[in-house]
């Protein structure tokens, strides 16, 4: 069963990460094979993310390639997450946090979908109301390294807009108690439910919103969730979908086609229960009436 061949997600990160070193060290496919003692063949199977990696092949890479103790260190962790069935991705364990494998998944995507039922999604956030999050989900962080993760949220923001490559069509499913919840203060909320608005304008972003009235929805049992599908590329066979969820201690990628269509049937669900666009528009300017006058 090829399913049995490790998780796609880590391979795929792993590869595109030895591919970067391989080319900013100027080496080609054939002198790292010839260094490496192995063939052409085994080096871009490893880089095109198509099996598993023993630790072994890829320190010694990192060591062809001079890359730096921490990063030899987590790629090398990375690579015994390659024989892994699934793959639970716990920050800050063996992948320090600045190998952020959710980032790199979600530029590298065609298509984006959030269904978020505590917060906006951090790619529509605004900077005031990121910062309001942040004082809440990490209140020992110093403010200059607070300042810093906001900072890379907003950073992520420019693929909604960027021309090459093309930007991805990014859907989103709110529940209503989202723009109900106030962060920070109702200046800021404003401010959110505004860019909310403006957002939605943009021809490659929908915004929609699921009522309180919708009573329960299969979105209870799943939690919330990100689904990403990437661009057929000049690969013959695709990335595979992925489905990104996270929790308190660490984030779960799913990438296996029976989990992509289960989370397929809970997102198609929420569609039935969802405002379409247009009222969805209207509830938002709505609350925010509701806000300014509060």
């Amino acid at each position: 069963m090829a399913e049995d061949m490790g998780s796609t997600v880590p391979r795929r990160q792993l590869g595109r990460a030895l591919r970067q070193l391989r080319t900013e060290a100027g080496v080609t496919l054939d002198a790292a094979a010839e260094a490496l003692e192995c063939s052409r063949q085994k080096v871009w199977r490893i880089e095109s993310g198509l099996g598993s990696v023993r630790s072994v092949d890829v320190r010694a890479m990192c060591q062809l390639y001079d890359a730096n103790p921490e990063l030899t260190g987590a790629l090398a962790a990375l690579a015994s997450e390659t024989k892994a069935k699934g793959w639970w991705h716990a920050y800050g364990d063996a992948i320090p946090d600045w190998f952020e494998l959710y980032v790199g998944l979600e530029s590298a995507a065609s298509r984006l979908r959030f269904y978020k039922n505590t917060l906006v999604p951090g790619l529509l956030q605004t900077r005031r109301y990121a910062l309001g999050i942040y004082q809440v989900d990490q209140p020992e962080m110093t403010d200059e390294d607070r300042e810093l993760a906001v900072e890379l949220r907003l950073q992520r923001q420019s693929l909604l807009t960027r021309r090459l490559p093309r930007a991805p069509r990014v859907q989103v499913t709110l529940c209503e108690s989202v723009l109900l919840r106030p962060v920070a203060d109702a200046a800021v909320m404003a401010e959110q439910l505004r860019h909310l608005l403006e957002v939605t304008d943009l021809p490659n972003v929908s915004i929609r919103i699921l009522p309180l009235a919708a009573g329960p929805h299969s979105g209870n049992v799943a939690g919330e969730f990100v689904m990403l599908e990437f661009p057929p590329g000049n690969r013959s066979t695709p990335e595979p979908a992925v489905v990104y969820s996270e929790s308190l201690t660490g984030g779960l990628y799913l990438d296996r086609p029976a989990e992509f269509a289960a989370y397929e049937k809970v997102w198609a669900s929420l569609g039935r229960l969802a405002f379409d666009e247009g009222q969805s528009k209207n509830v938002i300017s709505k609350i925010l009436g509701e806000v300014h006058h509060g």
